[in-house]
């Protein structure tokens, strides 16, 4: 390119009322090293983020590589590395694990990705260290491993986030030596730094403050600035015993413009009519003084530049909770009182807290409770849990679950049809335990309904059935019953058991009366009940318990298994900051997710066949319907779950969170998806409710095709329910899954 490789204009940016980045301008051309310098939090790395295109600029333009950030941001990605601020590659992986991965996020082959792999382990020398995990590694060569990913795909531009803070001098210095190699090669860098020594070897510098840029040029002409060098000032480097000690008194002097520690000396500005060895005889000090006149430097530049800034008011107040830059913290630390004695000034009246002379194990008491209050309330999801989640416990299991046994669903196959047998469909109804939900007409839809889990009830009233107990004889009635819920199905067995001998006593009280005989007999002649209720128990004829909950369980585990683990995946990452650095890569937003999701969804199948196989060994439950068909909509399910995974992970910033919002969504689908508790007993605004949980569709799943031997006719309400939430669940999670920081 023969134009600037960054272009910035104007570029700015805001969080709410908070301007991290304030109409910033710049070029930086092709193998040179720009320097962004500045304190913590003064926008440096907003700016990296925005021109790398995680980071939607709030206005103006910006360009890399003659590639707009705006609309060209994936084009730009596989063109540039990016190392960030902290070390944000993978702890658990090797070294050469780690230079292998991003070499295959950028789409190398197996001969270019050892080739370059080769090429960036000389560079950096980590040839020695390839089998070591990354986490094990000292700051320095972490630092070079982080250096030798972003180079693995030979990009045109680096961008460095303060590749050399916490890392020790000597570190520092062959990190830059490997900065001049690459800029000698021709790759432009960008690096943002607040160190001055680190400052003086990039090619050009801009100093940002306060989210502003103050001055941008290269070192040598920035330390000529006017500003920095007044034409009535000289600079002078003062040698004296203790220097923090006279700081204070010699800023007091008129004719001194400014003085700053400069490690074991003071570097003062002096007005021009003024000679160092006046000032040092008027402060008292004359042995093992010196004093030399010396060119300014480019922390006198940057210190100078902000306290002009501040002094002319361009500091933004939305900005007081960011760290203070080094040079205010070098010029309030020697501003002790105490070097007032040394100096021969008056001494002013020294003041001391009165400190309690005794402690006790109670001593911070106070102190850690304000500061764990403070945590809490500066915490919405801690909030939440605390305060939301009680009452969601407090309605569901005060309100929402009855463990009473009413309105079981039931269906009736009338083969009769006279005033009697509906006269019997009437008083089963008044028990209040069943809720008629439909006559049928045929064997086969009284079938269906059960199978398919409509009913929990089948009544069939033979066609004879008046005419048997108009003749006297004892009528049969059979009554089905689903066993899957030995709750459910005992009360519905001692219910229409209740209800036959109390219509048989009230009919032989009838007749007895009338005629002074038996109302009714049996085929031997002997004196019986009207009405002989016949129970059949179906699928759990023993009314095993573990046939109703361990299916269920099922569901439970694989959603807690998927939904645990995805959201903390994610979370984990987003953490740890090796979500950032893979934004930064080429990697597309479909490949990442399906990345994230299918080794999660491998675990969860396994995790299901697991659970199966205790259900069947242990619990002695058989599968009754098709496997296959179960272990399809397992995966449907098993989809659904992934995707809630990661809407918790768009959701939560720290894996506390994850727990948290977790636990928000287990608890509705343990409680109200009918696993412990029916469904028909509860209200019906909550009832309604239960209809968007995912588990809800996926337990009468389970519990059809397990129990029931239910075909996908019967699942079909079922099946289009959970489809409907999945697509819902995944539509969501990757509308907010964006392969940027904000928006």
């Amino acid at each position: 390119m023969t134009g600037p490789i960054i272009d910035v204009r104007s570029l700015s940016r805001s969080f709410g009322p908070l301007v991290a980045v304030r109409d910033v301008s710049f070029q930086v051309h092709q193998g040179s090293i720009f320097g962004l310098l500045g304190p913590n939090g003064s926008g440096k790395s907003t700016i990296i983020r925005m021109l790398l295109g995680i980071l939607p600029p709030s206005s103006g333009d910006a360009s890399v590589l003659g590639l707009d950030v705006r609309s060209d941001a994936e084009q730009i990605k596989p063109r540039v590395g990016y190392m960030s601020q902290q070390f944000s590659l993978y702890g658990d992986l090797s070294v050469q694990e780690n230079l292998d991965f991003y070499a295959r996020i950028y789409g190398l082959d197996r001969r270019q990705l050892v080739e370059r792999r080769g090429a960036v382990l000389d560079l950096t020398g980590l040839s020695d260290r390839l089998p070591q995990p990354a986490a094990t590694l000292s700051g320095g060569w972490k630092q070079r491993l982080a250096l030798a990913c972003s180079l693995i795909h030979q990009p045109d531009v680096l961008f460095l986030d303060e590749p050399t803070a916490g890392i020790d001098p000597v570190a520092r210095r062959h990190l830059w030596d490997l900065l001049f190699e690459l800029s000698g090669q021709g790759v432009t860098l960008l690096v943002t730094t607040h160190y001055m020594d680190e400052a003086e070897r990039c090619t050009d510098v801009g100093y940002i403050f306060q989210s502003e840029l103050l001055v941008l040029g290269k070192p040598e002409q920035l330390k000529q600035l006017p500003e920095v060098n007044p034409a009535d000032s000289r600079r002078y480097e003062l040698r004296v015993p203790s220097p923090a000690q006279h700081l204070a008194a010699l800023r007091r002097l008129p004719e001194v413009r400014d003085a700053t520690l400069f490690g074991e000396t003071i570097h003062l500005l002096l007005q021009q009519t003024r000679e160092p060895e006046d000032v040092l005889r008027q402060l008292g000090i004359t042995a093992s003084a010196e004093a030399r006149q010396v060119p300014a430097s480019l922390e006198d530049v940057f210190v100078t530049l902000t306290s002009n800034a501040q002094k002319v008011g361009r500091v933004d107040p939305d900005r007081e909770d960011r760290v203070e830059s080094e040079s205010s913290e070098q010029e309030s630390l020697p501003r002790d009182e105490s070097a007032e004695e040394s100096s021969g000034a008056p001494p002013m009246p020294e003041t001391r807290l009165t400190r309690p002379g005794k402690h006790s194990t109670w001593t911070g008491l106070a102190a850690v409770l304000i500061k764990e209050f403070v945590h809490i309330r500066r915490q919405p999801t801690t909030l939440f849990f605390m305060l939301v989640v009680p009452v969601m416990q407090t309605i569901i299991f005060g309100y929402a679950i009855d463990t009473q046994i009413e309105n079981i669903p039931t269906v009736v196959f009338n083969m009769d049809g006279r005033q009697e047998s509906r006269e019997l469909v009437d008083a089963l109804v008044n028990t209040r335990r069943f809720q008629l939900v439909g006559h049928v007409q045929s064997e086969v839809a009284f079938q269906r309904a059960m199978s398919s889990g409509r009913a929990k009830v089948g009544v069939r009233i033979p066609p004879d059935y008046v005419d048997q107990i108009l003749r006297g004889e004892q009528a049969s009635l059979q009554v089905l019953i689903d066993g899957s819920d030995s709750q459910v199905a005992t009360t519905a067995q001692s219910t229409v058991k209740l209800l036959g001998l109390n219509l048989s006593i009230q009919m032989a009280k009838t007749k007895g009366e009338a005629l002074q005989i038996a109302p009714a007999r049996d085929a031997s002649g002997r004196g019986v009940l009207p009405i002989d209720v016949r129970t059949r128990m179906l699928y759990n004829p023993d009314l095993e318990s573990s046939h109703f909950f361990v299916p269920g369980l099922v569901g439970i585990i694989l959603q807690l298994v998927t939904l645990f683990l995805t959201s903390f995946a994610v979370v984990r990452e987003r953490e740890l900051g090796t979500l950032e650095q893979l934004f930064v890569t080429p990697v597309g937003r479909t490949g990442l997710l399906l990345g994230k999701l299918l080794p999660y969804a491998l675990v969860g199948f396994v995790a299901l066949l697991t659970v199966l196989a205790v259900m069947i060994e242990v619990f002695g439950v058989d599968i009754r319907g098709s496997i296959p068909l179960l272990l399809a909509l397992s995966m449907l399910f098993m989809v659904c779950s992934l995707g809630l995974g990661l809407l918790v992970s768009t959701l939560a910033k720290t894996q506390l969170e994850a727990v948290q919002f977790a636990f928000v969504i287990m608890l509705p689908s343990v409680l109200l998806s009918g696993f412990v508790f029916p469904r028909s007993e509860m209200p019906l605004p909550i009832y309604l409710v239960t209809f968007a949980i995912p588990a809800t569709y996926y337990i009468e799943i389970l519990r059809g095709v397990v129990l029931r031997g239910a075909d996908f006719i019967d699942l079909v309400p079922w099946v289009a329910g959970l489809t409907i939430c999945g697509a819902i669940v995944l539509i969501l999670s990757v509308l907010r899954f964006q392969k940027r920081l904000g928006a």
